[in-house]
């Protein structure tokens, strides 16, 4: 379906965290939800608006240690208004939602130099237009995302970046959805572990989980992404306790991911690291529920053969994917000649990103793999949306921690609290107030998501109801 962009616009909403989140160098406690209105004509006359969006997280796109958290939000915001411009200066071309992409991906991120910071910022700003084209072809289609890929809704064409693609086609390659994901639960750098760890004043009282062990005797998770600050005595204390207590609660159904987030220097330091808890009594098991090591190096480093030396004694205990590293189409291609095995998917990357290196992935003979991380997708649209481009690539597990460190739908208007209720009771529950994400047995149920006529969601985008980017005062969330 080919159209013209008319409008865009996004519009912000405060979040506040119900308990800090630490991920590498920063502790976030609040950041704005960024929900961005495209509005396109379709060649036949009929015109649709689609709609995404991004908890704008600090210090991930960018890590400058000395910059405000009030900067990372202004970049951002810019970024998005620069791809709002070069969008909307293609009003008078017809195209696919795929073509409309490549074109401002080129221009706003292929065009910047290849060792630039600011990457992902610009990428962000890029895949929230995405996002939106891709649901306003969805809602116009009546359909998901995965019979619009597979339908060639979407104008999708992995050749038109790499030639040696040119064989993969969705519409052949994709099965049908996962109509069910596991849940990978984010344990955070300071995240309380037992109960014990709780005081007076850190306590919510909110009666949802507020410790590792509580997460999981409530939600019956399995499934755990640890993240890890470097190779320092008292990270392995913490990391020690963790194991243990996912090893109690869980057994041999334990699964865990480590996420460096750019805190080591080098893979062997990471590697060492490995060899030494291995002849630890106290990471018996470990090994064996170890899925995978993300993102070791800082993204400037990643490719820099010195930095990887090591890759070869790493793989012993698992594969090793970037995500912070990933900011370029090409940087699987390039990761993986180091000896990386695959890359993170995130929509605030990009879902035709995800495609492209699904492709790779597909044609590597099994040796490329993908793993779906987490942006803190809070509900709806970020939420729903991540899952949906999730379940199209039939991923088996997914990051999630919006549910852990913010408090459901509470900064949702209440008609769009309702809607979910009614239409996606599969993923909300209503035991509390607002409601929260609905995790049994630790999994996630799409099938309402799925069966949406849009991507991933199908409701009521109440714009009037938060504050246009141009009037929003970042002192508000301070």
């Amino acid at each position: 379906m080919r159209f013209r962009p008319r409008s865009a616009e996004v519009f912000l909403a405060p979040c506040r965290s119900r308990q800090p989140f630490r991920f590498g160098m920063h502790t976030m406690t609040a950041a704005p939800l960024a929900t961005c209105r495209v509005e396109v004509e379709f060649e036949d006359g009929g015109q649709a608006a689609g709609y995404a969006s991004d908890l704008l997280v600090p210090k991930w796109f960018e890590k400058h240690p000395s910059t405000p958290i009030t900067q990372d939000w202004a970049d951002l915001l810019a970024a998005q208004r620069d791809a709002i411009r070069v969008l909307l200066s293609r009003a008078r071309e017809t195209d696919s939602a795929f073509g409309h992409w490549l074109a401002l991906y080129h221009d706003r991120v292929t065009s910047a130099p290849r060792d630039a910071t600011d990457l992902l910022t610009r990428g962000e700003g890029v895949s929230l237009l995405e996002r939106s084209m891709i649901d306003a072809v969805c809602r116009r289609a009546g359909l998901g995302l995965s019979r619009a890929l597979r339908e060639g809704l979407l104008g999708f064409d992995a050749a038109r970046v790499e030639i040696g693609l040119a064989s993969w086609d969705p519409g052949e390659r994709l099965g049908a959805p996962v109509d069910h994901v596991a849940l990978r639960h984010t344990v955070g750098l300071v995240d309380a572990l037992e109960p014990d760890d709780l005081t007076s004043a850190t306590r919510v009282r909110d009666g949802l989980p507020e410790c590792l062990t509580e997460d999981i005797r409530t939600f019956g998770l399995t499934h755990f992404k640890i993240k890890v600050a470097g190779d320092a005595p008292e990270q392995v204390e913490r990391l020690a306790r963790i194991w243990g207590i996912i090893r109690r609660e869980c057994g041999r159904e334990a699964r865990i991911t480590l996420d460096g987030n750019e805190q080591f220097e080098s893979i062997a330091q990471l590697a060492d690291l490995l060899e030494r808890l291995a002849e630890d009594p106290r990471f018996d098991g470990m090994s064996e529920s170890l899925l995978l090591v993300e993102q070791p190096l800082p993204r400037a480093r990643t490719f820099d053969a010195e930095a990887n030396h090591g890759l070869s004694r790493l793989e012993r205990f698992a594969p090793c994917i970037i995500d912070e590293a990933d900011t370029r189409l090409d940087s699987l291609r390039e990761a993986a000649a180091l000896g990386y095995r695959g890359a993170s998917i995130k929509n605030c990357k990009g879902v035709f990103r995800a495609l492209l290196n699904r492709a790779r992935c597909d044609v590597s003979s099994g040796r490329l793999f993908q793993s779906a991380e987490d942006l803190t997708n809070l509900p709806l649209l970020a939420l729903q949306q991540d899952l949906a481009t999730v379940a199209t690539l039939a991923i088996s597990h997914v990051e999630r921690n919006g549910h852990h460190y913010f408090r459901g739908l509470a900064h949702l208007p209440e008609a769009e609290q309702a809607w979910a209720v009614e239409h996606h009771a599969d993923l909300y529950d209503t035991t509390h107030r607002p409601p929260t994400l609905r995790i049994e047995q630790g999994v996630l149920r799409l099938g309402s998501l799925l069966a949406a006529p849009g991507f991933g969601y199908a409701g009521p985008v109440e714009t009037h109801e938060r504050t246009p980017a141009a009037e929003w005062d970042p002192a508000s969330l301070l």
